[in-house]
């Protein structure tokens, strides 16, 4: 099996990042970072499963087992929990609830029962689930398949996005299918069919079907990939690259448009000084229409410069989905690309695993340490270099 210097400096991270209450979002000392996050946490469990490494595993399971803890009464999972000896301290969103936050919990309770191959783990949680999926029925507020999001109501959460995101309705695709692979009921794999056809009839190019917003939906001329969000207010047409990633891996789309996307990822990040595929493409600018919203929509500093953070910065993270996404398909050669791509991001500043790069600059930004950094590593390493595969 290979090992290198860069997945053994991943694995050092993540353990450094372990709590007993399950993984921080980053080993570094830094109060918003010191918390169990859902999505953080769940995302660095993949990554445990992926290692096989027995400390991070149970890592993992702390951490599912803090979030289902203070799920709230009505099913809403905590965006981040934070343990301070006498008290506990239970966020669910900041300026906006996190929505990502219910369907990652999904996703991590179901792939680490697929990996130890219990379903008893996942009875455990089963309650849990129930009050989960009860949530996001009631989120489509219209009850025709497609979750509606607030602005700052996911992981980009000082970015632009809201109303009928691309990413949540993928990762809630996700969601259902994982748990169905243990549930086995009709009724999840109709509704897994519903929203992936509302998905093809609303953010794909060409599509027969009734659209939510037909008038929207002809003005953004959808061509290569999705577009990252619509709302009543019309399309927002930037490329997603995680949302487009989670499409490929889900199968979402023709075989032709599933190509043109390939195509349009794979060009991109090989335009970029880093190879790294930015989050958000192209940046929105100070002239741009949308520059008010997102330069207001920050709760303590303004972070999103154009070819930073959300507003076209590259972030490994996501550069590990997209190279699962690339494996998928079958580009073995070009997610090897991008695993290298992200270790040399990751190893900047002798190994701090930064949270993001200016795409422009190649200079990091943000958090160093950040421990989904380090995840992007060892879940790409571990699909290339053994036959480790997720629940998709």
């Amino acid at each position: 099996m290979i090992r290198d210097i860069n997945y053994t400096k991943a694995i050092e991270l993540l353990r450094k990042s372990s709590s007993p209450e399950g993984f921080l979002a980053s080993a570094q000392n830094i109060s918003n970072y010191q918390r169990v996050w859902a999505r953080d946490g769940v995302i660095c469990g993949l990554a445990a499963l992926a290692s096989g490494d027995a400390d991070l595993i149970l890592t993992f399971e702390k951490t599912l087992e803090t979030l289902a803890k203070n799920q709230h009464h009505n099913g809403t999972i905590p965006s981040n929990v934070m343990n301070n000896g006498d008290t506990i301290e239970v966020s669910y969103g900041g300026l906006a609830g996190r929505v990502d936050a219910v369907t990652w919990f999904i996703i991590g309770i179901c792939q680490y029962a697929f990996y130890k191959k219990d379903a008893t783990f996942l009875k455990k949680y089963e309650d849990n689930i129930q009050k989960c999926l009860s949530l996001l029925e009631a989120w489509e507020f219209n009850n025709k398949h497609l979750l509606y999001v607030p602005l700052s109501g996911n992981w980009a959460d000082e970015y632009i996005t809201d109303g009928y995101v691309l990413y949540d309705q993928l990762l809630r695709i996700w969601a259902l299918k994982s748990y169905n692979h243990f549930a086995k009921n009709d009724s999840i794999a109709s509704k897994i069919e519903k929203i992936t056809e509302q998905i093809e009839i609303n953010f794909t190019p060409n599509s027969i079907g009734e659209k939510y917003h037909e008038r929207a939906y002809n003005e953004a001329n959808i061509q290569d990939f999705m577009p990252c969000s619509f709302s009543p207010a019309g399309y927002k047409t930037q490329f997603d690259a995680f949302a487009n990633s989670l499409a490929l891996m889900l199968n979402i789309g023709n075989s032709n448009f599933q190509n043109s996307i390939l195509e349009h990822s794979i060009q991109l990040s090989k335009e970029r000084p880093l190879q790294l595929i930015p989050a958000f493409w192209p940046p929105i600018q100070e002239q741009d229409l949308d520059w008010n919203l997102l330069k207001n929509n920050c709760k303590y500093e303004f972070r999103n410069f154009p070819n930073e953070f959300h507003n076209g910065g590259s972030w490994s993270m996501v550069n590990g989905f997209f190279g699962l996404a690339l494996l998928s398909k079958g580009k073995n050669n070009e997610a090897l690309t991008i695993l290298n791509a992200i270790n040399e991001a990751n190893s900047v500043e002798n190994y701090s695993f930064y949270e993001n790069f200016n795409s422009e600059t190649t200079a990091p930004n943000g958090v160093p340490f950040c421990a989904w950094s380090g995840a992007a590593t060892v879940m790409l390493h571990q699909n290339i270099h053994t036959n480790f595969k997720f629940l998709v």
